[in-house]
């Protein structure tokens, strides 16, 4: 089993994470990273770059988990990334980060995290960036 955690470099992002592990940790479980973009921006901060990758990777190796991290901008969507892979590895959890967005915006681009909680098919533990409480 495993908890998977939707991540960017954010404060969203750091938020999920953070809380991933200690899910991860409490329940004795592996840890998967899905970092996804669908690719369609030139300059994509969405994506972790290989510098951040290696960061990434470093610190998780730190806390002793069995983790391994998925990196995608093959343009598929974040939702449907994060929800396969959680499919894949049987997950216990997912973990997502949640930021605030105008009724257009939402409209527009859709709700990654919407989907997500809708669709999965084992429970998810959605978090407001801890600098939003």
């Amino acid at each position: 089993m495993s908890i998977v955690v939707g991540y960017i470099p954010s404060p969203e992002g750091e938020t999920a994470l953070a809380r991933a592990i200690e899910e991860a940790q409490r329940r004795d479980a592996k840890l998967v990273v899905v970092n996804s973009s669908k690719g369609d921006q030139l300059v994509d901060d969405r994506l972790i770059d290989a510098k951040q990758y290696h960061e990434l990777e470093s610190r998780l190796a730190e806390t002793g988990l069995d983790f391994w991290i998925e990196r995608q901008s093959q343009g598929a969507d974040a939702a449907d990334q994060i929800l396969q892979v959680a499919e894949a590895q049987r997950a216990q959890l997912i973990v997502i980060g949640l930021r605030k967005r105008s009724a257009m915006g939402k409209f527009l681009m859709g709700s990654v995290a919407q989907r997500i909680l809708l669709q999965a098919g084992c429970p998810v533990l959605s978090l407001k960036a801890s600098n939003d409480w």
